[in-house]
C-alpha cells in the first residue's frame, strides 16, 4: 500500500512548481514527487521545499509503514527534517547573524559526530539547531545570555518550533530535556546529549581561540579531559590544534 502523502491519485492542485535555489538563487522547476534536483548553475543539491515526508520524517519505524518509499526518498526524508529545523531557527533569530552561524556551525559538528557515535539524528540535529534557542528570551526578559537562562528559556521556544513542524512528542521531550542542561553534564547522560556537549564545545573553543589561540598544552588538556564521546574528540583534535599552528606562526 502507497502512502497517500506520495501516492499522485491524492494530489491536488499544480503537480509542477518553481522554487529558488538557495545557494544561488537560480529558479529551479520541481514535479511534486521529486525528492531533490541539482541546480544547473551552481550544481549543489537542492532539497524540495514542498516535499512532505510527515511522521516519516523523524519516525524510527517509517519503513515498516512506508514500504513503498524509494530508497531515494527514503534518504532525503531526514535531510528534509534537518533543514525545516534549520529554517525555523534562522527565521526566530532573524537579523542575529551570530547566533544562526554559531547554531549551523555546531549542527555541522552534531552531524558528523553523531553518525559516528549511531545516536538518533533527528534528535540530534533538532537539539543541534536549537541548544541556543533561549538566548533571545534570555536577553529580553533577564538582559542576560548566561547558561542558566539559557536552559530555563530554551525549550519553551524550542517546544512550540518543534511542534509546529509536527515532531512526534517523544522527540520533542528528549531535544527539550538536551537543551535544558545543554552546558551541564549529568551523571549518566544519552549519547544523543554527548553529541551535543562535544559539538558545542568544538564551536565555543573555535570562537574563543580565534581571538585568543592557545598552547598546544591547553588544547591537549581539554582534549583528554572535556570530551564525552571518541568521535567528539578525534574531530575536535582536528579542529582545534590548528588555532596553535596559527599561534606558532604568528610567532615566527
Amino acid at each position: 500500500m502507497q502512502c497517500p502523502g506520495q501516492d499522485s491519485r491524492y494530489w491536488s492542485g499544480d503537480d509542477v512548481f518553481e522554487s529558488k535555489c538557495p545557494h544561488c538563487g537560480k529558479v529551479l522547476e520541481f514535479f511534486k514527487d521529486d525528492s531533490k534536483r541539482r541546480c544547473s548553475q551552481c550544481s549543489k543539491m537542492v532539497m524540495n521545499p514542498k516535499m512532505d515526508f510527515g511522521c516519516a520524517q523523524y519516525c524510527p519505524h517509517a519503513e515498516q509503514c512506508m514500504g513503498s518509499l524509494t530508497p531515494d526518498l527514503a534518504a532525503a526524508r531526514n535531510d528534509l527534517f534537518k533543514d525545516k529545523i534549520g529554517k525555523a531557527m534562522r527565521n526566530y533569530f532573524g537579523s542575529d547573524t551570530r547566533r544562526i552561524n554559531h547554531a549551523e556551525q555546531v549542527a555541522l559538528y552534531a552531524e558528523l559526530i553523531g553518525n559516528e557515535e549511531k545516536g538518533d539524528m533527528a534528535v540530534i540535529m533538532a537539539a543541534a539547531y536549537l541548544h541556543d534557542i533561549g538566548i533571545k528570551e534570555a536577553e529580553h526578559k533577564f538582559n542576560s545570555s548566561s547558561a542558566k537562562v539559557q536552559h530555563q528559556e530554551g525549550p519553551p521556544v524550542a517546544r512550540q518550533l518543534l511542534t509546529n513542524l509536527k515532531a512526534e512528542e517523544t522527540l520533542i521531550e528528549e531535544a527539550c530535556d538536551i537543551i535544558g542542561h545543554h552546558h551541564w553534564p549529568r551523571e549518566n547522560e544519552t549519547v544523543n546529549f554527548k553529541v551535543i556537549y562535544d559539538a558545542d564545545l568544538i564551536v565555543n573553543l573555535s570562537e574563543t581561540y580565534r581571538e585568543n589561540p592557545p598552547t598546544r598544552e591547553k588544547v591537549e588538556k581539554v582534549l583528554t579531559g572535556s570530551f564525552l564521546t571518541q568521535s567528539g574528540r578525534r574531530e575536535g583534535e582536528k579542529v582545534l590544534l590548528a588555532f596553535v599552528k596559527t599561534l606558532s606562526s604568528t610567532q615566527l
